[in-house]
This record gives structure tokens, C-alpha cells and sequence, in this order.
């Protein structure tokens, strides 16, 4: 599988690795290495930062742009938060998530990674760290974007992305096998951010509101979600971190089923991605309407 993704990767690794604003000269890269000999390297939301963290070791003094355990749509940042993204040797960012993070990397003229670039992904949905094979090839990037600003470190992050990508790949083996019996059920969340897990495995998302989960649902939204849970036979209402339980809540009662949590992993991943993604796969095969 990792030479199938590795081929499907390449181009996206290519177009995306490094950004840098026009003016830059030669191309040669403007990042420098810190004086402790690491690059100082930002990233959001937390799940590309922990790739940031994988893929560079102990040759990235690696920050979230965020607070930790902030809501990614909302976080307004400091002056000093700026400041950082801006004199940061690298930034890497998921675009359309966070405007105030998309300000702050626009101010840069150092070079930047937009996962939202990689190959399968859409522009209209940010949340492209929810299927592991995109992720997988957001490594491939994050590894290049780092041999960029750092060429005597090109191999070290080259080891540990193909580290991480095995692990990614393990991980999608293991949701898709988990999740084969659930192909064609409808996932009913509180937010629309689980598109592209819905789309890797075989599942339909039916959510109460829109990618950005602050935006309440109308009432003939809820209405029409309400049609679609009982026509379903859905059984399971998921809410998440972000949003308030209190719509979700509020169809679950009026549809008479259950309700349960599936994180969008937005604000944390907890205790890291690869254990927060199977606790999202166990609540999906115990919510979901499945076979056998």
C-alpha cells in the first residue's frame, strides 16, 4: 500500500512542500535554523502539529499556533501569536480552517506548508487530518517542507515520515476492517466535519450544521435531519467538542435515539492521533447502524 500512496502522494509532496511568497530570488529557501541548531516550526491544528512533531524529531522546536485546547474555527490570536507565525522558520497550516491563522500566515515571507493542498483534498472542507491516507501524504509535505529550510536534516525527516506513514497506513487497515460492516450508514453529526472520514470508509454524513459548527441550525434543518434519522433507522446522534450538545441533544430526544461523542480532533488528540482516531472508530461501530 505504501508504494500505491507514495505514487498518489508525490505530486501533491511536490506543488505543496514548500510555499513562499513571490520575490523570494533564487528559490533558495529565507528559513534559517535556530540558534540551537533546530528549526522553530508552527503548526495547527493539533493533528498537524503532532506530524510536525513525528517528522521533524529532535531537529524541530515544534508550536501550535493555537492554544491548546482551543476551538480552531474561533481562536483569534495574540499579537505574540502572530509574531510567531510570522518569524517562524516554518509554518504549517490547514487553510480555511482558522481565519485568524491564515491572517497570520499571510504575513510571512518565510515558507509555508498548506495541508489543505494535498491530493484529495477539497477546498470547501478543511478537516482533511480525519482520513489517515490524507494524512499519510500531509507527511510526505511536512517532511519536505522541512528539508527545504533544513537540507542537512532532509534525511532524518525523510526516515521518520515513512515511520509515520506505515503507522497511518496500519491505522486505516484497521478503521477500514472495523468499519466494513457499517459501509452505507448514515452518520448523523452535530457538525459537518467528518466528511472525509465519512468518504474513506463507506459512510454517509448527514450533519446538523455546516463546516463551521458556531452557525446554529435552522429550524427546517433540524426538521429535515429529524425525517432523515427515523426514515434511516439511525440510532445514534453524534456530538463532538466544538459544538453544543444542545441541538444534538434536542434531535436525539425528538427521534428517540442515542447520542454519543465523536471527535473531529479540532481542539486536542488525545492521548494522540493514532489512539484518539480508534476511539473514534469504536464509537462509530457501536453507534452506527452495522451488520453482523
Amino acid at each position: 500500500m505504501r508504494d500505491l500512496l507514495r505514487r498518489r502522494a508525490a505530486p501533491a509532496v511536490l506543488a505543496l512542500a514548500v510555499t513562499a511568497p513571490a520575490g523570494c530570488g533564487d528559490g533558495t529557501s529565507s528559513a534559517a535554523v535556530a540558534d540551537d541548531g533546530r528549526l522553530d516550526v508552527v503548526a495547527s491544528p493539533p493533528a498537524v502539529l503532532e506530524v510536525v512533531e513525528r517528522v521533524g524529531g529532535e531537529g524541530v522546536d515544534a508550536t501550535g499556533v493555537t492554544p491548546p485546547g482551543a476551538d480552531a474555527h474561533a481562536a483569534e490570536l495574540t499579537g505574540d501569536r502572530v509574531a510567531r507565525v510570522v518569524d517562524a522558520d516554518l509554518a504549517v497550516h490547514v487553510r480555511a480552517l482558522s481565519p485568524s491563522v491564515d491572517e497570520a500566515v499571510a504575513l510571512r515571507e518565510g515558507p509555508s506548508v498548506d495541508v489543505l493542498e494535498v491530493e484529495g483534498a477539497r477546498a470547501e472542507d478543511p478537516h482533511v487530518w480525519l482520513d489517515p491516507v490524507l494524512l499519510a501524504e500531509a507527511a510526505d509535505a511536512v517532511a519536505a517542507g522541512l528539508a527545504e529550510a533544513d537540507p542537512a536534516g532532509a534525511d532524518g525527516y525523510e526516515r521518520r515520515a515513512d515511520e509515520l506513514v506505515g503507522e497511518l497506513e496500519a491505522l486505516d487497515e484497521d478503521l477500514a476492517a472495523r468499519l466494513a460492516p457499517c459501509r452505507g450508514a448514515v452518520l448523523v453529526t452535530a457538525h459537518q466535519a467528518f466528511g472525509y472520514l465519512a468518504d474513506r470508509y463507506g459512510l454517509e454524513q448527514v450533519a446538523l450544521t455546516g463546516v463551521d459548527p458556531h452557525v446554529e441550525p435552522t429550524p427546517a434543518r433540524l426538521r429535515d435531519v429529524t425525517e432523515q434519522v427515523r426514515e434511516a433507522g439511525v440510532r445514534t446522534v453524534f456530538f463532538d467538542e466544538v459544538t453544543s450538545t444542545g441541538v444534538a441533544q434536542t434531535l436525539a430526544d425528538e427521534a428517540g435515539v442515542a447520542t454519543s461523542v465523536l471527535s473531529p480532533l479540532e481542539a486536542s488528540v488525545e492521548p494522540d492521533y493514532l489512539t484518539a482516531m480508534r476511539a473514534n472508530g469504536d464509537a462509530l461501530a457501536r453507534g452506527l447502524v452495522c451488520a453482523g
